[in-house]
């Protein structure tokens, strides 16, 4: 596998550290910093010797070195502040993302793009729209890092093992997320067998917030560590091939009576993308909850047009 990874800020950094450390295959880093993505190349392949693991990892200013990639990881864009949503950054990384994915699919046809940029389902959109790649491979990293927090939030709750927690969060990359409290288990035991209708509550809403808590504690940094090992995951399962089911932000055509807008939900990945969306058997309110996340995705795709449209003229 070749991964290029666009954007050597803390995301990127971190998504190109854990390939490399799991073995996927060359990492290239690129950033438009002049030596950015160099140094934090460097930085990586001492990091892994010093554990006494092999690796090849490269960075580049030049986009053009994203040619050949299997697979190619769009981090680039500004982060969240204290007292922004994630739809605040929509127009500045909307244009970043565009450019990087049309150059993308110029360099780079045939990869498979995980957007990581936020506002994440939004973004998501830009890509597909910019690239003209097929939805199967155009994918948003959003529903395994929410479902990574919601597994430790009921882990903290049940003092049980995250290894020993199913749980998994759908919808948009944002305060519309549904964490699927319902189908949560706990050594296969239902969560709401074992916790009070409040306390799950709690937890949902802690799993909504989780990244806002994280942009308010750090105040001149965002999530990073997570974000890239979620992206890791993904990449690992499209190099084996492994059709392993994870949540993650796709086009959606009908599936869950939504159209038109990317959001997180289970699908299967393999080499050529995502093979299936599996869809769960939603209760109505659940259903309804997903289809009002979906029109707040699909306003902020307005929203983007709109904008674009207004810079333009």
């Amino acid at each position: 596998m070749k991964v290029a990874i666009v954007g050597a800020g803390m995301v990127g950094t971190a998504t190109a550290h854990k390939i490399a450390e799991m073995g996927i295959g060359k990492v290239i880093l690129v950033d438009i910093v002049e030596g950015l993505a160099e140094g934090k190349a460097l930085d990586i392949c001492h990091a892994l010797a010093a554990l006494g693991i092999d690796c090849d990892v490269e960075g580049s200013s030049d986009i053009r070195a994203v040619e050949g990639s299997d697979v190619v990881v769009v981090t680039s864009g500004r982060r969240r502040e204290p007292g922004m949503s994630r739809m605040d950054l929509l127009y500045v990384n909307g244009c970043i993302v565009e450019d990087v994915c049309k150059a993308v699919a110029v360099h780079s046809p045939n990869s498979i793009l995980i957007i990581v940029t936020n506002p994440l389902d939004v973004m998501c959109y830009v890509a597909w729209r910019s690239s003209g790649f097929p939805k199967e491979r155009v994918i948003g990293q959003g529903g395994l890092l929410d479902s990574a927090r919601f597994k430790w939030l009921i882990s903290k709750a049940t003092s049980a093992p995250v290894s020993q927690i199913e749980a998994m969060v759908i919808g948009e990359h944002g305060d519309g997320m549904l964490p699927l409290t319902r189908l949560a288990t706990v050594s296969g035991k239902p969560l709401t067998q074992l916790l009070d209708e409040g306390t799950i509550w709690e937890i949902s809403k802690k799993t909504k917030e989780a990244g806002g808590e994280l942009v308010r504690l750090l105040k001149t940094a965002s999530a990073a560590l997570a974000p890239g090992v979620a992206v890791a995951l993904m990449v690992k399962a499209i190099a084996n091939d492994s059709n392993e089911i994870i949540p993650a932000s796709v086009l959606l055509n009908g599936e869950y009576g939504i159209s038109g807008v990317f959001m997180s939900v289970p699908v299967r990945l393999c080499r050529d993308g995502v093979s299936e969306i599996v869809e769960l058997n939603l209760t109505e309110d659940e259903l309804s909850y997903l289809k009002r996340s979906a029109e707040t995705v699909m306003a902020g795709i307005k929203a983007w047009e709109e904008m674009k449209s207004s810079k333009q003229s």
